[in-house]
C-alpha cells in the first residue's frame, strides 16, 4: 500500500488549485504529481490517501486506480476486473456497487458495461472462497468506478464514499447551494490566504447559506474539510484505526484562533438563520459574523479594505433586494425564494450598476471577486474588470471576475443623460 496510483477528479478548471492543495497537503512533487484533465494523478501511499480525504477542500473524491488497459468489447472490461485483487480490498460480507462513466465509449450500454465488471467481482470472490459479496446499490460498504475512453478503461476503487464536497455541517441549503467544493475553488483563485504574512478580512455580502464564509473561516482556523464526516476507506482492509485516529488528533491539534474577521450577509434573513446554524456545525461560529442586509445598502463591515467574494445574485434574488427592512411576513411571502447561492442567466444589468456605483463610494481599497456566467457582467456594473478565471459551476461555464475598488480614486463625476458613465473604479 505505499506505492498507490491515485486519481482524484475535481470540477474543470481547478486541476492547478488541486495540484497545489495536493502538494501542500502531502509534499509530493514531479513525476508523482501530475496535472490531468478534470482532476489530478498521483504516486501516493496509502496514508496520504487518508490525508487527501481529510483536507482536501477541491477534489471530489480519491480514487486508488486497480486496472488501466485497452478494450474492444464487454468481455475486455470482465477480463481486466477478474485480474484485480479484490479480495485484498473488501470481504464477502460487505456490499459493493459498480459505477460508470464513459467519453465517446463505442459500447451501446454502459449498465451492461458495468455489469460484467460486477460479475467479475463476484465471480473472482466466488472462485477463491465460495461464497460472493452481495450488491448494494443505494448505500454500498464499498464504491467501484469503471471509467470508459473511446478505447481504454480504468477501474478505481473509491476511498471517500459520499463525495468530498459534502463536508458534514451543511444541513440548513437554499434552494440551489454552491457546493463547497466550488466555494473552495473561488477562494483557492482569489489568492485569498488568511495564514500568511498579511491576512485580509474576507466578506461575502450575497452569503446564502453561508458556504464561502464557513469555508474561508475552517481555512482560516485550520479546521480539516473532511473533520465532520465518515469515509468509505474506514470500512476497507488496509484500514488501521490507530493510523486515522493519529491523523485526525495531529490535524485537531494544528486547530487555532481566526487571525482575520470573516463575515457575511443575505438580505433574506432566513438564510442568514441558517448560515448561522451552519456555521455552529462547522465549528466556526466564533471566526465568522453573519448579518441580514441588502447588500445595495451594506456598508463594508470594518475598516481595513479587504476581499469581497460572492456569487452575486440574479433573477428573484434581485427582485426582492432591499426587502431586509420590510416585516418579517412580508419577508417570508418575498424572501422565501431568494438568497440562493447558484447565479441564473437572467438580465440583472441594474442591479449591478446600483451595486458597483455603491461599492465604488464606499469600498474604496477593496477587491472584488465575483463568479457569474454572465460574460458581460463587467458592462453592466460599468467596471473593467482586472483579472477573468474560467471556472466550471457543474457543467455551466462561469468566469470570476476580480475588480479592484482603486484606493483614493477620484470622485465620480454625474453622467450627462444619454452619456455613458465610468467604466473602471478609478
Amino acid at each position: 500500500m505505499n506505492q498507490l496510483q491515485l486519481f482524484l477528479p475535481c470540477a474543470a478548471g481547478v486541476e492547478g488549485y488541486l495540484a497545489d492543495e495536493v502538494h501542500a497537503i502531502t509534499g509530493l512533487t514531479g513525476q508523482d504529481l501530475l496535472v490531468g484533465r478534470g482532476g489530478v494523478l498521483l504516486r501516493a501511499s496509502w496514508r496520504d490517501a487518508l490525508l487527501l480525504n481529510l483536507h482536501s477542500r477541491l477534489a471530489q473524491r480519491v480514487l486508488v486506480q486497480l486496472a488501466h488497459r485497452p478494450y474492444r468489447s464487454e468481455n475486455d472490461l470482465y477480463a481486466a476486473a477478474s485480474d484485480v485483487a479484490w479480495e485484498i480490498w473488501f470481504t464477502t460480507r460487505q456490499t459493493f456497487k459498480v459505477e460508470v462513466t464513459a467519453q465517446h465509449s463505442p459500447l451501446t450500454s454502459l449498465n451492461f458495461a458495468g455489469l460484467k465488471v460486477k460479475d467479475a467481482v463476484a465471480d473472482r470472490f466466488r472462485a477463491k472462497s465460495g461464497v460472493r459479496p452481495d450488491v448494494n446499490t443505494q448505500w454500498p460498504d464499498v464504491r467501484i468506478h469503471l471509467h470508459l475512453t473511446t478505447d481504454e478503461a480504468t477501474i478505481y476503487i473509491d476511498t471517500s464514499g459520499e463525495p468530498l464536497f459534502k463536508r458534514g455541517w451543511r444541513e440548513d441549503k437554499g434552494d440551489a447551494p454552491l457546493k463547497e467544493t466550488l466555494a473552495a475553488a473561488m477562494i483557492a483563485a482569489s489568492g485569498w490566504d488568511p495564514l500568511g504574512d498579511n491576512p485580509q478580512p474576507l466578506y461575502d455580502p450575497c452569503c446564502g447559506s453561508g458556504t464561502i464564509a464557513i469555508e474561508a473561516a475552517q481555512i482560516a482556523c485550520r479546521i480539516p474539510a473532511g473533520m465532520g464526516r465518515r469515509f468509505a476507506f474506514e470500512k476497507l482492509l488496509p484500514f488501521q484505526a490507530h493510523v486515522w485516529s493519529a491523523i485526525k488528533s495531529e490535524a485537531n491539534g494544528a486547530i487555532q484562533t481566526s487571525a482575520v474577521p470573516i463575515f457575511g450577509s443575505d438580505v433574506a434573513f432566513r438564510m442568514v438563520d441558517f448560515a448561522v446554524r451552519n456555521a455552529e456545525r462547522a465549528g466556526v461560529a466564533d471566526a465568522v459574523q453573519l448579518r441580514g442586509g441588502d447588500a445595495l445598502q451594506r456598508m463594508p463591515p470594518c475598516e481595513q479594505p479587504g476581499v469581497m467574494l460572492l456569487n452575486p445574485p440574479y433573477g428573484e434574488r434581485i427582485a426582492a433586494a432591499g426587502t431586509a427592512g420590510r416585516s418579517a411576513g412580508e419577508r417570508m411571502g418575498q424572501v422565501e425564494r431568494v438568497g440562493r447561492e447558484t447565479a441564473q442567466t437572467e438580465d440583472g444589468g441594474e442591479f449591478f450598476s446600483q451595486l458597483a456605483a455603491h461599492w465604488k463610494k464606499n469600498y474604496s481599497g477593496w477587491t472584488a471577486w465575483m463568479l457569474t456566467p454572465d460574460l458581460k457582467l463587467p458592462g453592466k456594473m460599468r467596471l473593467k474588470e482586472s483579472r477573468r478565471v474560467p471556472m466550471w459551476n457543474g457543467p455551466i461555464e462561469c468566469r470570476m471576475f476580480r475588480f479592484d475598488m482603486i484606493k483614493g480614486a477620484v470622485r465620480e463625476r454625474a453622467a450627462k443623460p444619454g452619456e455613458p458613465g465610468p467604466r473602471d473604479a478609478g
